[in-house]
């Protein structure tokens, strides 16, 4: 057996019961940094441990890499990535533009993968099929806008003081040359540029977690995402992603000055 759309969504529903409750619940907050601030809530937590369950009941032989509780058998050829609640800054704010990130892995490459919105009830999910998305709009295949330039590109990142010295140089650059640029969506970002609505994003300081469910999808709707370099983005760091060829390769000869 190898899993489908149907397990992810199993995924999906068992972490939303865990998520969809404590969001604007005035859920309390801990602190994982000694000095800064990296919150994580029960929530968290709670749908992880639900979706590792679930996969260590149905395909006990894959690997499983989690934000919350550690990661089991990396060197395995499927592995599990999971953020359970990505963008939990914007989850304690009472704003839904988090989401759970499921992806799966082959060999280190990711194939297949999820981001959930349980609140506005979207689902954004790619398998070797394409990108599918379902929610309030209904169901239909997702596919990326094929923006002509970065002039008339919709640029997001979720923060620009996270950027520093030459990186901040770069970012602002492209900022400066887009049409409209936009703050503070976390994953997100990734789900509106797989629906066309956006165009691009830029980030730093990913983790393998950050990524991994989004890849899919956006790759599966036609888009494009890389580390700055031009590299593949399983494993994070300064990730660029692409509505289309002519924005992607506009934007990244800046980054790669």
């Amino acid at each position: 057996m190898f899993p489908d759309r149907s397990f992810f969504n199993r995924l999906a529903e068992a972490a939303r019961a865990e998520t969809l409750p404590r969001f604007r619940s005035g859920l309390d907050v801990t602190n994982k940094l000694s000095s800064g601030f990296d919150p994580v809530t029960e929530g968290d937590r709670a749908a992880e441990l639900a979706i590792r369950a679930l996969i260590e009941e149905n395909f006990p032989g894959h690997g499983i890499l989690g934000e919350e509780h550690g990661n089991v058998g990396l060197d395995r050829e499927y592995v599990w990535v999971i953020d359970p609640i990505d963008g939990t800054r914007a989850f304690i704010s009472g704003v839904p533009v988090w989401g759970t990130l499921i992806g799966l892995q082959k060999d280190g490459r990711a194939i297949m993968g999820m981001i959930e919105q349980p609140f506005t009830g979207e689902r954004y999910f790619a398998d070797q099929n394409g990108s599918i998305y379902t929610g309030p709009e209904g169901e239909r295949r997702l596919a990326t806008r094929q923006c002509d330039a970065l002039s008339n590109a919709i640029l997001f990142t979720t923060s620009p003081h996270l950027f520093a010295g030459e990186e901040m140089e770069k970012y602002r650059e492209i900022e400066s040359q887009v049409r409209l640029f936009r703050y503070g969506c976390d994953c997100y970002a990734y789900a509106l540029l797989a629906a066309g609505h956006i165009d691009l994003v830029v980030e730093n300081s990913l983790k393998p977690y950050d990524v991994g469910g989004i890849i899919p999808v956006i790759e599966g709707a036609g888009g494009i995402i890389t580390t700055w370099d031009g590299g593949r983005p399983e494993n994070g760091g300064s990730i660029i992603a692409a509505g289309s060829r002519a924005v992607y390769e506009q934007a990244i000869a800046i980054l790669q000055r």
